[in-house]
């Protein structure tokens, strides 16, 4: 037991000793694009904090007009805060949105609408992950209604406001782990058998299948769309895994900061000439590699027809 706790006390202090580098690695790719966003209007969910904060504070550095669309409106507005006083932008704004609850997604796209006449860059960045067995307000399992159907409802409301101001981009934060999903589509809602992990890579699947059907379908109309793998980031997402918790602090040095995590976001929502990679699923700002699952048409428009009929919408 010494010997073993000998070899992992040595371990850990050479990944500490080595860090500075071993951190310069995982760092990931660079949105190096110098784009300025002066008149555009970018909605983000979930940027109150992690990624979607620090995607709301670049865009505002670059001029835009910043909606943080979030369930807690008052984390919503410390942030905002931050974000306007660290880039001078006023125009940072805080919007109610619970993803886990139509009604409340059908009002924040109400709202928004008769506030906005424009829209050119939707980030669909807010998730949860491995939650306990729950469901939305609706009846959805917790991931596939907040992941998925969320931001697809979100999505199709705000649609015709994102071809108004075309060119116009929808950003997609899936992940890595989509590779171990499937579409169960005799059990999407997980009440025959539930893991929380593969509920939550199932609903990352989902995430790249409706980006990819829906660059698809707006093929010719000036928006195009993206799935993005952020990489493993140091963030409150774990917090539902009393294990994930445990390795993100003790590998904490090697993780990447909320900062970094958002690179990729924004090279897909800002990059020029990514037009012709529309439906594509990025990683570290350059194109990722998909799993087979996630490069079926087939399950993709089964998936889009389905998660229309149980949202109780028509999108041709």
């Amino acid at each position: 037991m010494l010997a073993i706790l000998g070899l992992l006390t040595s371990f850990l202090f050479f990944l500490y000793v080595t860090a500075p580098s071993i951190r310069k690695f995982f760092a990931g790719g660079v949105c190096r694009t110098d784009v300025q966003l002066p008149g555009k209007v970018v909605v983000i969910t979930g940027a109150n904090t992690g990624i979607g904060k620090e995607t709301a504070r670049e865009l505002a550095r670059r001029g835009a007009r910043v909606y943080i669309a979030c369930r807690d409106v008052l984390k919503g507005e410390s942030a905002a805060s931050e974000i306007r006083a660290d880039t001078k932008n006023s125009q940072v704004l805080v919007r109610k949105l619970d993803l886990s609850d139509t009604k409340s997604i059908r009002a924040f796209a109400e709202g928004f609408l008769t506030e906005e006449k424009k829209l050119h860059i939707l980030i669909n960045n807010a998730g949860v992950m491995m939650c306990p067995y729950s469901k939305t307000a609706d009846g959805f399992e917790t991931h596939l209604g907040v992941n998925h159907l969320g931001h697809f409802l979100l999505t199709h409301l705000l649609l015709e406001q994102l071809k108004a101001s075309a060119p116009a981009r929808v950003v997609n934060l899936s992940s890595v782990v989509h590779h171990a999903g499937k579409i169960r589509f005799h059990d999407l809602q997980g009440e025959k058998h539930y893991n929380r992990c593969f509920a939550y890579c199932h609903s990352k699947l989902a995430n790249v299948l409706f980006t990819r059907e829906l660059a698809r379908r707006l093929q010719g109309t000036g928006v195009t769309a993206y799935a993005v793998h952020p990489g493993i980031v140091h963030s409150k997402l774990v917090r539902h895994s009393f294990l994930l918790c445990l390795l993100w602090r003790l590998f904490s040095p090697f993780l990447k900061t909320a900062r970094e995590g958002a690179q990729t976001s924004l090279h897909c929502a800002l990059a020029e000439g990514l037009e012709p990679l529309s439906g594509k699923y990025f990683s570290d700002c350059k194109k990722g590699w998909v799993s087979p699952r996630a490069r079926s048409n087939k399950t993709a428009e089964s998936l889009w027809n389905v998660s229309c009929e149980l949202l109780g919408i028509q999108w041709e």
